[in-house]
């Protein structure tokens, strides 16, 4: 155990000296995608609490409205299950429920209702997706950065054997072990954004997919609540 915590520090005491002797460009360069991970796993951690939370909050909804047998009933509970993309898609379908029994005292036009609820659930997705593109972005652009750095610093390793005049293995392994430390550091940044996207893009589906299957379940409970109101019942 001690001589692999001694090792652990040897080899990050050695990758830190490593990044102290880069050139400026090189430590631009690692800067830079210093700032795309930060900013990626910024994104990551908010990401993934706004999920949890609208996960679990959907769940605890879906159980509420489907006990309940009138919309005002879901209506007066709706609030605490805020973080839920259940409820705008809900409140959107409530609006315009309340607009037509307020122009015509009944329900005339479900595909208005479902029209109202896709449009919201379309909004609630979106709210979902925001700064998501960032992590694809970051998982795109950081390893092509790092290799630039990489590149950069290979021409200015072979530049200095060059004007020194000594070709041996001691004198460009260290210019080049200094210019890979960009290409690790960029694909230290992409490897957890692409990951972080795919899973994040795969729930965001997911609850899409709830959202859909929910406004087919409110428009049975309005058209069963409603059903006098409706051309069909009258026929």
């Amino acid at each position: 155990m001690q001589v692999s915590s001694v090792l652990l520090f040897f080899v990050g005491g050695e990758i830190v000296d490593l990044v102290l002797q880069t050139g400026p460009v090189a430590k631009s360069v690692l800067l830079l995608l210093l700032a795309f991970s930060v900013l990626s796993w910024a994104v990551i951690l908010s990401k993934w609490r706004l999920i949890r939370r609208a996960r679990e909050q959907s769940g605890r909804f879906i159980r509420g409205f489907r006990k309940a047998q009138r919309l005002q009933d879901i209506a007066s509970s709706a609030e605490q299950f805020r973080p839920s993309p259940l409820i705008g898609v809900f409140e959107g379908a409530l609006e315009e429920f309340k607009r037509q029994m307020g122009t015509t005292g009944g329900i005339h036009n479900l595909g208005a209702i479902q029209r109202a609820m896709q449009v919201a659930s379309s909004e609630e997705i979106t709210r979902l997706e925001r700064n998501v593109p960032w992590l694809a972005i970051t998982g795109a652009v950081t390893p092509f950065i790092g290799l630039f750095g990489t590149v950069w610093g290979i021409i200015d390793a072979f530049h200095g054997l060059g004007t020194a005049g000594a070709a041996t293995l001691r004198a460009v392994a260290p210019g080049i072990s200094e210019a890979l430390i960009t290409t690790a550091a960029g694909l230290a940044a992409a490897i957890p954004a692409v990951i972080a996207y795919n899973l994040i893009i795969g729930s965001i589906r997911e609850m899409a997919t709830r959202n859909d299957d929910f406004i087919l379940e409110m428009l049975n409970l309005v058209e069963h609540q409603q059903a006098p109101s409706l051309p069909e019942a009258r026929r």
